[in-house]
């Protein structure tokens, strides 16, 4: 991040009403304008964190994000660039009825609306360009997807430093923070299912999400580094039964078993399979790779791939 700009993030906030998409407006109290739901980065968090929790306080509706949709920018009046990023992010029923919002001091109201109605309501060019965005991928035929997540774990003490097995090495000070700090960041996808490296620096880097999610870590030693070191890993087994359930995961592994993970995801997807996957692959301690795939049809290929770094 660039030290003098102000980051935010957002969302397109979509649902399906009688079989016809609608989108998100947010009327603001004081600008008496129409824009996307945003708002600024609070200190310590990730960006999709704060899209996931500005969302929710400023419509009331809980939500899971889904693909990236664009990035903003533009110049704020005391010339610093403010910069926010968008994710689509599917309103369900639950989670509209669940919403407690009233209208307030910053939101006057709340409106659904068709995508060609919102384009022509909305605002300000930028937020044009990224329902635009939206509204392309929706074309394209992307629309509900499912995320898998692959997360190396967090710092672990070296190994120089440790007489024990090397699958029990524990995780450092520094990864504790990291196994921490990430958890936000991993709800905002809509993690539920967490399959882990029975390695303890694996299990280690789940637990507060585990705990938080009150939803207990499935290990295999199929994404373990041993079994990779041996011969014996099997990632594809791992990777085929999450994109046949559809349903969010993170996978927590090793650097050198991630390359393999990614992919298998591109294998089991027929997705075209490029330098983009080494990137996602060469994950620093506590970062994470999202998979993005399509529900309806996750063998059409990988939709979009994000990377996320922690800030500790």
């Amino acid at each position: 991040m660039t030290e003098t700009a102000v980051y935010a993030a957002g969302g397109v906030v979509w649902r399906i009403v009688d079989g016809k998409l609608r989108v998100l407006l947010i009327h603001r109290t004081k600008y008496r304008d129409v824009t996307l739901p945003k708002g600024k980065v609070d200190p310590g968090e990730m960006l999709a964190e704060t899209a996931a929790r500005e969302i929710f306080e400023e419509t009331g509706i809980r939500v899971s994000l889904g693909v990236p949709v664009g990035v903003s920018r533009y110049h704020l009046p005391s010339k610093r660039t403010k910069i926010v990023h968008y994710w689509a992010a599917e309103a369900t029923d639950d989670a509209i009825r669940a919403s407690a919002f009233v209208p307030n001091k910053e939101i006057a109201a709340l409106e659904w609306t068709s995508p060609k109605k919102a384009l022509a309501r909305l605002s300000y060019p930028v937020d044009v360009e990224i329902l635009e965005y939206f509204v392309r991928l929706v074309e394209e035929g992307v629309l509900g997807t499912f995320p898998i997540v692959v997360l190396r774990h967090a710092k672990a003490v070296a190994r120089e430093e440790w007489d024990g097995d090397d699958a029990t090495r524990p995780l450092s000070p520094r990864g504790k923070k990291q196994a921490s700090s990430i958890v936000g960041p991993l709800r905002a996808f809509g993690a539920r299912k967490l399959i882990s490296s029975p390695a303890e620096r694996c299990l280690r880097t789940l637990e507060p999400l585990s705990a938080a999610l009150d939803r207990k870590v499935r290990t295999t030693p199929l994404i373990s580094q041993d079994a990779w070191e041996g011969g014996n890993s099997d990632a594809r087994a791992v990777v085929g039964e999450r994109v046949r359930a559809r349903k969010p995961v993170v996978l927590c592994s090793h650097g050198p078993v991630l390359p393999e993970i990614l992919n298998e995801i591109a294998l089991a997807t027929g997705t075209l399979r490029g330098s983009y996957l080494g990137s996602a692959s060469a994950l620093d301690p506590a970062a994470f790779s999202v998979v993005h795939l399509s529900t309806t049809n996750p063998g059409s290929g990988i939709v979009a791939i994000e990377t996320h770094q922690p800030k500790v």
